[in-house]
């Protein structure tokens, strides 16, 4: 079956300023953001891409731009299923401001309980996501042969909940899972099982120097809600 390259968006205005961008129209990507998508086509440039596929959110559509820019024959799909979390009554909000709300613990560690006031459950956003990868696999592997590779772009917890079901992880462990902006995380699709066969590559360490926490982290055993800022 087919491989799935998944990209997580390059890092953004909100990012930076420690915000839960959730579906907030108008978030894009930062200066450092704008780089790392410019390099996104060389670090593709040896791998035969069947299409492109790509979240609904403006971050996504300009992380995909140099890529497409690069290779106009490559097909492009916008797939609402793989959207961010609907994040509700969160969505726009600085992270700071929600660390010490009872349900931010529900998130963090027991993932599939939780439900986002005016949103959605974690537990939907993965079945839905989980949903859009496999009718994708199938499309790409009908249309180009089971050999093929494919890209999607999408958000920090979109991908670490595909991840989490890629491993056989239930979800109230996808938390343990970081992936930072701009970086690959590769799966490949078999009849019996799935293979992780990379995890949030930027092919920079630099992001393993100490350093002080995401905007709005409350400590370092917590996750980056939304996925985090990456290194700097």
């Amino acid at each position: 079956m087919a491989t799935l390259i998944l990209v997580r968006h390059g890092r953004s205005t909100a990012n930076t300023a420690g915000l839960l961008a959730g579906r907030t129209p108008g978030v894009a990507l930062d200066e450092r953001g704008a780089e790392q998508a410019a390099a996104l086509p060389g670090r593709l440039a040896a791998l035969p891409l069947a299409a492109a596929v790509t979240s609904p959110l403006q971050r996504c559509d300009e992380t995909l731009r140099p890529l497409l820019a690069a290779r106009p024959e490559l097909p492009l799909h916008t797939e609402e299923r793989i959207n961010e979390c609907d994040y509700g009554d969160w969505s726009g909000r600085k992270l700071g401001e929600l660390t010490d709300h009872p349900l931010m613990d529900v998130v963090q560690r027991h993932a599939s309980a939780a439900a986002f006031p005016g949103g959605e459950s974690m537990r939907a956003m993965q079945a839905r996501a989980v949903d859009a990868v496999r009718d994708w696999n199938a499309r790409i592997e009908a249309e180009h042969g089971p050999d093929a590779l494919y890209v999607m772009c999408s958000h920090g917890d979109i991908i670490k909940s595909l991840v989490a079901d890629a491993l056989g992880l239930h979800l109230d462990l996808f938390q343990r899972i970081h992936v930072d902006p701009c970086s690959l995380t590769v799966i490949r699709y078999t009849r019996l099982r799935p293979f992780l066969v990379r995890l949030g590559d930027t092919g920079d360490l630099s992001g393993l120097a100490p350093a002080p926490g995401d905007a709005g982290a409350r400590s370092g055993d917590d996750a980056a809600v939304g996925g985090g800022a990456g290194a700097p």
